[in-house]
């Protein structure tokens, strides 16, 4: 089941990524599927997405919160960092996300992370728990073990060996 999309354009004017994240969400909506916008919040709230994504070099937890409404949902990269994760929270994130745990191409990664930092993280944090980087069908169900409540996929399903993105999500069962 996929609960949220999180729409990540790089290198794009801002008015064409409005323009595309409207296609998108009306997909999302009709699909049940909460729509977060990668990096600024001010996209997200001009277009009325669920919420943001924000990571370590975007805005603060403080400026999302300032421009989205109450029941928007913010996120925060957190690396591979214990620190970083629970003064998020502290913040006001609604979820914290942690990775890179496999080698990705998606996007050059200068963090690694270890799956014990999902266990510490299952222990100590009240929000939810997002791993990113190299998951795919075969090493999954290892995130989710570990304590991960939400995975984040992109080319196991946008660049799959599985040819067509619908196939490569019906791959991701439990």
């Amino acid at each position: 089941i996929i609960n949220f999309f999180q729409l990540r354009i790089k290198n794009q004017k801002k008015i064409k990524i409005i323009s595309f994240s409207k296609k998108i969400l009306k997909i999302t909506k009709k699909h049940k599927v909460k729509l977060i916008i990668n990096d600024d919040p001010l996209i997200a709230k001009i277009i009325n997405a669920n919420g943001c994504h924000i990571g370590q070099n975007d805005y603060s937890i403080k400026y999302a919160k300032s421009v989205l409404n109450n029941n928007s949902i913010i996120g925060v990269t957190c690396h591979n960092s214990k620190k970083l994760a629970l003064n998020s929270v502290k913040n006001g994130a609604n979820y914290v996300a942690f990775g890179a745990f496999y080698s990705t191409k998606t996007k050059k990664t200068k963090f690694k992370a270890k799956l014990n930092i999902l266990k510490w993280a299952k222990n100590k944090i009240e929000v939810p728990i997002v791993a990113i980087g190299g998951i795919n069908q075969n090493n999954f169900q290892t995130i989710l073990n570990a304590g991960a409540d939400y995975i984040a996929c992109s080319a196991s399903i946008w660049s799959s060996p599985y040819g067509d993105p619908l196939t490569a999500v019906n791959l991701f069962k439990k």
